[in-house]
């Protein structure tokens, strides 16, 4: 991977940037996103955000070896610290980490997000928490999207502010894919049914307790809500 072809998941983020978008990435490691965007002419500017020293010195290099220093600002911060208003940020792209670490970026800097208008995020795991987070914060999810690469399968969600309701399963699986109910889709669900009822299994043998009971329970209400739309 390198800012002139990206990885599999990283091109579906930059396809939903819109043209002429103002971007921060947050996390952006070797800034590869927001080079790709301003060289393919769809970001016309870009922050690039990174809190750990290492990675924020190869976004440096990176931007500077495709010579794009007077379109992409790169900044040592923790998360959205990175956005200042002067940058007039519209988009945010935040791509690679698990879905409650996206949501506390989301959360520690609220006045970053004043002028953005979209969000393309990329969790690894725990979408969920995402969708919570939208539903609590007006947000509404424009779009969805899972795939699978080198054997990980990562879901995109785009946000647009706006209200939205959303069943439980719903916020569990992602209204979109529900709609489509791609092959990746049902497979990564039906191994988490399998899993769960691993679980359940293990939980028979168990000693009985107030606490196994309840997870019991709960698997088999999860089991029974994923298998209704995979089925």
């Amino acid at each position: 991977m390198n800012a002139q072809k990206l990885s599999k998941r990283l091109e579906m983020v930059a396809s939903f940037v819109p043209t002429g978008a103002v971007v921060a990435d947050i996390g952006s490691d070797h800034a590869y996103l927001p080079c790709y965007l301003v060289h393919k002419g769809i970001a016309s500017r870009a922050v690039a955000g990174e809190v750990v020293k290492g990675p924020f010195e190869s976004a440096v290099r990176q931007v500077r070896t495709e010579g794009l220093t007077n379109k992409i600002t790169v900044r040592m911060a923790d998360g959205l610290a990175a956005v200042e208003e002067t940058d007039q940020i519209d988009t945010v792209t935040i791509a690679g980490m698990g879905g409650p670490l996206i949501v506390s970026i989301l959360e520690k800097h609220p006045q970053a997000l004043k002028s953005v208008t979209r969000l393309i995020l990329q969790p690894n795991i725990h979408a969920k928490a995402i969708r919570e987070w939208a539903l609590l914060n007006r947000w509404a999810l424009q779009d969805e999207v899972i795939l699978e690469e080198d054997g990980k399968v990562y879901e995109v969600l785009v946000l647009q502010r706006g209200q939205m309701e959303l069943t439980q399963a719903e916020i569990l699986l992602g209204p979109k894919l529900i709609a489509t109910k791609s092959p990746v889709f049902v497979e990564k669900w039906s191994r988490e049914v399998a899993n769960w009822q691993r679980v359940q299994q293990a939980i028979e043998k168990a000693e009985k307790t107030a606490d196994n009971e309840a997870k019991f329970t709960e698997l088999a209400q999860l089991v029974e809500m994923v298998q209704e739309v995979i089925q």
